[in-house]
């Protein structure tokens, strides 16, 4: 396939502003408790979207899934149900001190673990730190550490400045539960890039079945993968389900899915922004695949500019929500620089990735991550 390295760029933001907006739709779900739009959002992203992909993309997917071995299926949906309380985390902490200080202090923290984890267990860090342009990734990530705290300190001058009032922002921002929560969620979005690689031998089976074939114009090895989404997926479906299922049951909240405040009229509404929601989810992981593959000898940068895409989308609609309103400068510039230096760590990982790759020694992988 031809490389083109402008529609990778592109595919790449379309991926990063489906991430960035995926729980925008909640707001239109204002009547519902917020146990019942998120557990239809991940039966639309973690069932209903990876069964759907695989079976337009695996050829013969029934088979693909009787082949792979047990032990495979069951190590998936462990890993995946770990990551799903990552992803709940992730969602309660935008509750807290919103999406610009949610996306920016999880993307930084899974940038690092992405890159770290994988290393230390393989026992190749100090081998990797050696190598050429490894110094600079490994650099990178230090300053991605240090824009994490920067931007923290932001959330914790906000809280300050809101304190001072008793707007409704004042009363729903929450610094300490936030912080807590959206570090909870970075580090088990680590866990989600081991989930699809113990997904590997269900890959190889999903190749010999013609999953190795292209697919739309696009090259096969986007799509040989997608069976395992199920699983990975589905874990984090499990775990999700059974803990919003208690809060249904505990808040007795069951009778929204048939109703909202009364009104049968007011449910195709809710119903279709939990869906969407889902649809946007699942759709950064479909939109980094195939820009992926469209960067041609550009490929290492991939990860560099899916990050920064977050950084900067979940950063616009930050401001277009207003949560930065009625904030001192001070807060606002200590944000602004967080996402900067947020930024340029990504700018080294990425120019240390092409420094090691033109040297020969091959670029620093990193983990596949999901919010």
């Amino acid at each position: 396939m031809e490389a083109n390295i402008f529609l990778g760029i592109a595919l790449h933001a379309i991926g990063g502003l489906a991430a960035a907006t995926c729980f925008v739709p909640q707001k239109g779900t204002k009547k519902w408790s917020y146990q019942s739009f998120w557990v239809l959002m991940c039966i639309s992203s973690w069932v209903v979207m990876p069964f759907m992909m695989a079976y337009l993309t695996v050829p013969q997917l029934a088979a693909v899934i009787s082949e792979t071995p047990m032990a495979v299926k069951v190590k998936m949906t462990v890993l995946g149900a770990a990551y799903g309380f990552g992803g709940m985390a992730f969602a309660m902490a935008i509750r807290h001190i919103g999406f610009s200080l949610t996306y920016a202090i999880a993307i930084g923290i899974s940038a690092v673990l992405g890159t770290l984890l994988p290393a230390i267990e393989n026992g190749t860090l100090l081998q990797d730190i050696s190598r050429e342009g490894g110094g600079i990734v490994y650099s990178g990530l230090a300053v991605a550490m240090l824009g994490v705290i920067v931007c923290a300190r932001a959330g914790i001058y906000k809280e300050r400045s809101l304190s001072a009032t008793n707007s409704d922002d004042a009363q729903s921002f929450n610094i300490k539960k936030g912080l807590i929560l959206v570090i909870i969620a970075g580090v088990l979005s680590a866990i989600f890039g081991y989930a699809l690689a113990a997904g590997a031998p269900m890959d190889a089976i999903a190749a010999k079945y013609g999953a190795g074939k292209t697919f739309m114009g696009f090259e096969a090895s986007v799509f040989q993968g997608n069976a395992k989404f199920i699983f990975a997926m589905g874990g984090a479906f499990i775990t999700n389900i059974i803990w919003w299922g208690v809060v249904h049951t505990k808040e007795k909240t069951w009778g929204e899915y048939f109703n909202v405040s009364g009104k049968v009229s007011n449910l195709p509404k809710h119903y279709l922004m939990a869906i969407f929601a889902g649809v946007l989810w699942y759709c950064q992981f479909l939109f980094y695949g195939v820009g992926h593959v469209r960067m041609g000898d550009f490929q290492f940068i991939s990860w560099g500019i899916h990050m920064a895409m977050l950084v900067f989308f979940s950063f616009s609609i930050g401001f277009i929500l207003r949560e930065w309103k009625g904030v001192c400068g001070k807060t606002t510039k200590t944000l602004l620089a967080g996402l900067f230096v947020l930024l340029a760590s990504f700018a080294l990982i990425t120019y240390g990735s092409f420094a090691g790759q033109s040297a020969g020694t091959g670029s620093t992988q990193h983990a596949n991550s999901g919010h």
